[in-house]
């Protein structure tokens, strides 16, 4: 059994934003311990000028957008690659709507300085669906502060719709309404009300022992506190590693994960769940299972290009990763090589966990093994726990 799994960061980050918006007082159970978490509490409640976001891509959209509504100028900043992520169509928004925003550095990216906006210029704006689905996130909890409220046009194809979804799910808890009819959400002026609330475990972190239970020879794995009725997106794993050799099966309040016969290919759409990616991808590659996926676009945006780090590092299992008209294809080798060379993090928390389960069938050596505390610090913990010895430098 896994002895511990961390709470929702992507519920936790959200549900910081509302009790901060709703002026505090919210009493917020079994709250992430990820680093990206604990920099949301640190930022939110901080007098500083200067609010550095680090590495973490959530907290910087969501206090970009919380700083807009707030009688402050502030400066937000993060590590150089968050300074080579781009925010111009969330700043853009912003703008519309009164914020005085002012890019320090590059045109469309962070360092950022904002000055909240003191009269609402307009209360209808478009944003462009298939872009961050954070950028809409956060566009949606600052509406109800706002004198106008907010109705958002959503233009195209909209990704990542179970992370709006709970965004919606979640502002409804401490008090808002939103309405999300066609490719319009409206989201009337309002006042969020302190709230208590329990943030369920995370799906995301569940998703690498879904691929530990895929890869080992025997095993049998109960993840505690989880359920499959949940508001993250990512639940979908217990969808999609079925076909790579996975049963999950209720246990009371725990899920059961038990390996099965796995199927030869597979065709995955990740649009609305793409961190679940690279750990699918791994155990195509070690399964011998060919694989056809779409919806990869917003992973080049990451906290790397994980299309780039996914074709060179599935490369060392001797998989080939290509794309053809915005379809990949996965071509794994066979048979993985009896020793493989170290895997590279590129500072990715998700790709030091994507590959870790290989360790069920090889010696692997992880670089940076410490990423993951981005968002599962206990990771190698629980690894350990399993019985399983994962090398790293």
């Amino acid at each position: 059994m896994v002895e511990f799994l961390p709470a929702s960061k992507s519920i936790s980050n959200r549900v910081l934003v509302l009790n901060a918006l709703a002026g505090g007082g919210s009493d917020i159970q079994n709250l992430s311990e990820a680093n990206d978490t604990r920099l949301m509490q640190t930022l939110l409640t901080s007098d500083d000028y200067v609010l550095n976001a680090e590495d973490a891509g959530t907290t910087m959209r969501f206090l970009t957008a919380y700083c807009a509504v707030q009688p402050t100028v502030r400066q937000l900043t993060g590590t150089e690659r968050m300074k080579q992520r781009p925010i111009g169509i969330l700043v853009q928004a912003l703008r519309q709507l009164g914020a005085e925003i002012k890019f320090l550095e590059k045109e469309g990216f962070p360092p950022l300085e904002i000055r909240g906006l003191t009269h609402q210029l307009a209360s209808s704006i478009s944003i462009r669906g298939d872009v961050s689905s954070q950028f809409i996130s956060a566009l949606m909890m600052i509406a109800p502060v706002l004198p106008k409220g907010l109705t958002l046009t959503l233009e195209g194809k909209t990704g990542s719709k179970p992370y709006i979804e709970m965004t919606a799910a979640l502002m409804r808890k401490f008090g808002a309404q939103v309405s999300w009819e066609n490719n319009h959400i409206s989201i009337p002026a309002g006042t969020y009300q302190s709230s208590a609330y329990t943030v369920e475990n995370d799906w995301s972190a569940a998703s690498y022992w879904f691929a530990f239970a895929a890869l080992a020879l025997e095993s049998e794995i109960i993840l505690p506190s989880m359920t499959l009725r949940s508001i993250q997106g990512d639940r979908i794993i217990a969808d999609l590693m079925e076909p790579l050799g996975v049963m999950c099966q209720p246990r009371g309040s725990d899920l059961l994960l038990m390996r099965k016969e796995a199927r030869n290919e597979v065709e995955f759409d990740f649009t609305h769940c793409p961190d679940l990616a690279q750990t699918v991808m791994v155990v195509c590659a070690a399964q011998n299972i060919k694989g056809k996926f779409t919806g990869l676009e917003s992973l080049r945006i990451k906290e790397t290009d994980r299309i780039h780090a996914l074709t060179r590092e599935l490369a060392k299992l001797g998989a080939s990763l290509t794309e053809h008209q915005g379809t990949w294809h996965l071509t794994p080798s066979g048979s993985l090589p009896e020793n493989i060379p170290s895997i590279s993090t590129y500072d990715d928390h998700r790709m030091a966990m994507a590959f870790a389960p290989l360790a069920t069938l090889r010696t692997i050596r992880i670089e940076n093994p410490q990423v993951v505390r981005k968002s599962y610090p206990r990771f190698w913990d629980d690894v350990r726990q399993m019985g399983i010895t994962v090398s790293g430098h």
